[in-house]
């Protein structure tokens, strides 16, 4: 019997929500490169590529459907002599499907249509699709193709399908989002399915930053072994051939063997959070991001991470000093711009709080100076911030942490003020992880101000740690509570204190109306605050 050979172009490539003309142009330019040495037998595009992924409401526009699929039928006379494998949406009758399509000889000659549909954590997919109900199967050069799209491959039925088809092989569509351990999950999943099965998968995953949503690329190719035996980039635009043969009647085995790079955890969170905010900025067609650099911990990792994401000459730090502002943090904020290579400038506070605090005077006789007072600070260099975003156009970053959105250690209006918070989602011990991270690719965070207690100097000799418990506590406690959904009792019985699991709860709990008006930041771990845990404001529940 005459051995039977395949190779699968993989494309993992970034399309923007909406921009169909573009990504329908970054398709064709992704096949004329990927055919340059030599053509494979099919290209495989990931999940809603036509569209970008996810949509959302704009997915219930009959223009814009009708526009993907006109762009579908485009794209089936770029290469007609080739299979190109590529994610749209498409409706029939009163219902809508995510398909996965097989495009050859000028039209699509297949068509799958997503089963299983996650409505869980980010995901909206029962809001606006139909499932569908049977295999995607297609030949090319004697052996059985199978599709399926993202979630589909965390369930038995449709690999069973698969198999009861006799397969010889499964691609996967993606739209898959990066959080912490996700890539680990995905591996151990695709490799269970493979080597259950005895069929080899290619997981083809788009790359790329969408609002809050960062996905992370790192396509791969399993093994019918459930070995991996390719990856592609991780946070990057990439692509890659695999080839595999089937001899004498066996099973179908990758001829690639590629020495797969060990995990880095904080090289990934950290290239999601650049990732995250280049993509935001710029797909939003902003000039460059503006920062309120505090020679504080928070603000010198957001502006690092800007500094890496848009390039120096795009990032803009400003310290707005008051009276309870150390030399150390003007001196540390001025350090780190230098190192950075980023335009810096210095604009006090005190005539403009005096300003406030001269008009305020009135209403605030006979009351003893309190929060206000220091809330009125932070609000100072939030109007400071939004008047040079305004006459600039870039955009400000605003710099809180999870650890401090989680308990609403924050003031509406005044540090909360910008259009992007690219810490929002990262717990306080993690920044410290990261910026020390940094500093192993370059030194460009001060020593001083990793060592340095945090303080949001806004009373003299202020530190976090006066109004919040250790960070390694809190940061524990919000996992718990807002990631595990976990109860006061089940929290306490892990070993903490329980007057301090009531007290953060409680501040979590009535923080909810300032996070609803706190901007969106990149989601890194397996819960943040925004699409995944939508808490009412107006609730009396209590523990």
């Amino acid at each position: 019997m005459a051995s039977k050979k395949i190779s699968i172009g993989i494309i993992q490539e970034n399309p923007v929500v909406g921009d169909i003309k573009g990504n329908l142009e970054l398709a064709k330019v992704a096949i004329k490169k990927l055919s340059i040495k030599n053509s494979p037998d099919i290209f495989l595009f990931t999940e809603m590529f036509i569209t970008g992924y996810p949509p959302e409401d704009l997915i219930l526009r009959d223009d814009l459907l009708n526009q993907a699929y006109d762009a579908v039928h485009e794209l089936s006379h770029e290469k007609p002599e080739s299979f190109i494998v590529i994610g749209y949406p498409k409706k029939e009758g009163n219902s809508i499907f995510n398909c996965a399509g097989v495009l050859r000889n000028n039209s699509i000659i297949t068509e799958y249509k997503k089963q299983e549909l996650p409505n869980y954590e980010v995901f909206d997919e029962k809001r606006y699709f139909h499932p569908g109900n049977s295999a995607g199967i297609f030949e090319v050069n004697g052996l059985r193709i199978a599709l399926s799209v993202c979630e589909d491959i965390w369930h038995e039925k449709v690999i069973n399908q698969a198999h009861e088809s006799k397969a010889n092989l499964i691609l996967n569509l993606n739209a898959s989002p990066f959080h912490l351990e996700k890539i680990n999950e995905r591996k151990k999943l695709i490799s269970n399915q493979a080597s259950k099965y005895s069929l080899p998968i290619v997981y083809a995953n788009q790359v790329g930053g969408q609002d809050e949503l960062v996905f992370d690329g790192t396509s791969m190719v399993m093994s019918e072994l459930g070995t991996q035996v390719m990856q592609l980039a991780k946070f990057e635009t990439d692509q890659k051939i695999a080839e595999f043969i089937c001899e004498d009647g066996s099973n179908l085995k990758a001829i690639n063997h590629e020495d797969i790079p060990e995990e880095d955890y904080l090289a990934d969170v950290y290239q999601a959070l650049v990732l995250g905010a280049k993509d935001y900025i710029l797909k939003n067609n902003f000039p460059g991001a503006l920062i309120g650099s505090s020679g504080g911990i928070d603000s010198a990792l957001t502006a690092a991470i800007a500094a890496d994401a848009l390039g120096a000459e795009k990032v803009r730090t400003f310290m707005m000093p008051f009276k309870f502002t150390s030399d150390m943090s003007v001196e540390d904020a001025q350090e780190l711009a230098n190192n950075l290579g980023i335009k810096h400038s210095v604009i006090p506070i005190g005539d403009i709080y005096e300003s406030f605090y001269k008009e305020l005077s009135e209403e605030f006789k006979g009351q003893d100076p309190d929060i206000t007072e220091e809330n009125l600070q932070s609000r100072c260099r939030g109007v400071i911030l939004m008047a040079l975003s305004n006459k600039s156009g870039r955009l400000v970053l605003t710099t809180g942490n999870k650890s401090e959105t989680a308990v609403g250690y924050s003031t509406l209006y005044g540090d909360t003020a910008g259009g992007f918070g690219v810490l929002k989602d990262v717990p306080k011990i993690l920044v410290y992880e990261l910026s020390k991270y940094r500093n192993t690719l370059s030194e460009v965070i001060p020593e001083r101000i990793i060592e340095r207690p945090p303080s949001a100097e806004l009373a003299p000799n202020q530190q976090d740690s006066d109004s919040l418990p250790d960070y390694d506590v809190l940061d524990k406690i919000i996992e718990l509570y807002v990631e595990q959904d976990k109860s006061k009792t089940e929290i306490v019985s892990e070993g903490f204190d329980e007057s301090i699991v009531k007290r953060v709860i409680r501040l979590i709990d009535i923080s909810e109306y300032k996070r609803r008006q706190a901007p969106l930041g990149v989601k890194i771990t397996s819960r943040g605050f925004g699409k995944d845990r939508r808490y009412p404001i107006t609730n009396r529940y209590s523990q």
